[in-house]
């Protein structure tokens, strides 16, 4: 997940291989039929190259204008051919998009170094970001930069910030929404002053968050809704949070939002994983791997499901879940970088700036870990007993160990020595005086041979010191440098 906006800064080919993988599976493959065919990019040039000149005619042709405010493309043949790979998947957008006859939707780029005035003219404050004018909003889209998932997200920038739900239908299909953060309002018409509130919250968090509203008394019943009154969900979570204070004001309901936007269990999406990724609390992330459709992925989801459950007010824990059904070419990276096997579900606590990591022990079984194993464990990361970045833990342990045996052995040696020095005795009793002077030189003899004994302990400690260190020295990896081919691109003029 880390490669992906950092691809470009350290000049990975791999990493752009990757990339590459990802946007060019569209339009390679063609189904028999006719209604399954999927687009093919057909060369012609969609995209838009804005500039101080041209930037506000373009814009004005579009109801909707998708602006990918992109870092300067130097010498680096690698940042040339991340840049035609992006290119790539907003050409092959904006073709899909021109079949589209609700809205006419336009798509261009912007220069961070030849075009910074523009830039600041509308508002643009971060490179590699796109951002999505429609009427007086900008929204910034968080989301991986393939043509079909930017597509789907701009099906829901236009559709209305506020769905209604009329009938049981309806309410049906609001009740299957677990994935996303969602709203439910109660309001006599959409006349209310206080529905026109609802709506103007809904325009500030709209498409990220999800707001349903019914005038329907029937419908309001069964949410248990009373008017004027709106109901928050968390995502996973069968039961609201009734929003205190109705009726309320945008401000008021922008406020509540705002401080509630960070659920127990979150659902990591590719039109999200920017946002989820860089909203971490104190630069962690707690994630959970498990593929849904799997029988023991869908097991643990369940258990954690019920583990964020119990602890929904706790303002601590937040849990991100990944499917890596989601993210397929994604997974060998992931499996790599954190050491773990993702045919099987995965918790584990990330540091966001160097993905160093630490992971829940599953054992072996098939058994899954309970609902207390697993809030143990996680009360233990809460409170910093488990922590990527604590490299001493191993370290202690193995020194506890060392002591042990250190301790083992001296005790072993005093053992020894009493039973030596009981003999002695025994043999001073029942011996002559002139047998004492033998025994004397005897006793010289096990002292020697403690002493030999306490010396050869030694050196197996230390040597036991040593091969301890030698396995918390961690391998550095190399760097490979990967050869780009040189690509001569033409610039096309765009209109």
């Amino acid at each position: 997940l880390l490669s992906l906006r950092s691809t470009v800064k350290q000049e990975d080919a791999s990493r752009a291989g990757l990339f590459l993988g990802l946007l060019l599976t569209f339009g390679q493959l063609s189904w028999g039929q006719k209604g399954m065919d999927i687009p093919e990019y057909d060369g012609k040039d969609r995209v838009h190259d804005l500039n101080a000149k041209n930037y506000k005619s373009v814009m004005k042709k579009y109801d909707v204008m998708v602006v990918y405010y992109h870092e300067h493309v130097g010498s680096s043949k690698v940042s040339q051919k991340q840049f035609q790979i992006e290119e790539l998947a907003l050409e092959l957008a904006a073709q899909v998009l021109e079949d589209f006859d609700d809205e006419d939707i336009g798509i261009g780029l912007l220069d961070e170094k030849t075009d910074k005035a523009v830039a600041k003219k509308l508002g643009l404050d971060e490179a590699d970001s796109i951002y999505i004018f429609i009427e007086d909003e900008v929204i910034e889209y968080d989301g991986e930069l393939a043509a079909d998932t930017l597509v789907e997200f701009l099906f829901d920038v236009i559709e209305d910030p506020v769905e209604i739900i009329d009938n049981v239908r309806e309410l049906k299909g609001f009740h299957n929404i677990e994935e996303d953060i969602k709203l439910v309002g109660f309001f006599k018409s959409q006349k209310s002053e206080h529905y026109h509130e609802y709506e103007d919250a809904a325009e500030e968090f709209h498409p990220h968050i999800k707001f349903f509203a019914t005038f329907s008394p029937k419908v309001a019943k069964s949410l248990d809704l009373k008017l004027n009154e709106v109901d928050f969900y968390e995502p996973f979570m069968d039961e609201p949070v009734v929003i205190p204070g109705k009726p309320y004001s945008e401000k008021e309901l922008v406020e509540f939002i705002e401080d509630n936007d960070r659920p127990t269990l979150r659902k990591m999406q590719p039109h999200n994983m920017y946002e989820i990724w860089e909203d971490a609390l104190d630069g962690e992330h707690i994630i959970a791997f498990a593929e849904e459709g799997d029988p023991d992925g869908f097991e643990f989801l369940e258990i954690v499901k019920e583990v964020a459950e119990d602890n929904t007010d706790n303002p601590n824990l937040s849990i991100v879940w990944i499917d890596p059904d989601d993210f397929p070419l994604l997974v060998p990276y992931w499996e790599k970088t954190f050491d773990i096997d993702l045919s099987s579900p995965q918790i584990g606590v990330v540091e966001v700036d160097d993905a160093e990591s630490i992971w829940f022990d599953m054992d072996d079984g098939d058994d899954m870990p309970t609902v207390d194993e697993l809030e143990d464990w996680l009360e233990d990361v809460l409170e910093n007993k488990i922590d990527p970045d604590d490299d001493e833990l191993d370290d202690d342990d193995d020194d506890d160990d060392d002591d042990d045996d250190d301790d083992d052995d001296d005790d072993d040696d005093d053992d020894d020595d009493d039973d030596d020095d009981d003999d002695d005795d025994d043999d001073d009793d029942d011996d002559d005086d002139d047998d004492e002077d033998e025994d004397d030189d005897d006793d010289d003899d096990d002292d020697d041979d403690d002493d030999d004994d306490d010396d050869d302990d030694d050196d197996d400690d230390d040597d036991d010191d040593d091969d301890d260190d030698d396995d918390d020295d961690d391998d550095d990896d190399d760097d490979d440098d990967d050869d780009d081919d040189d690509d001569d691109d033409d610039d096309d003029d765009d209109d």
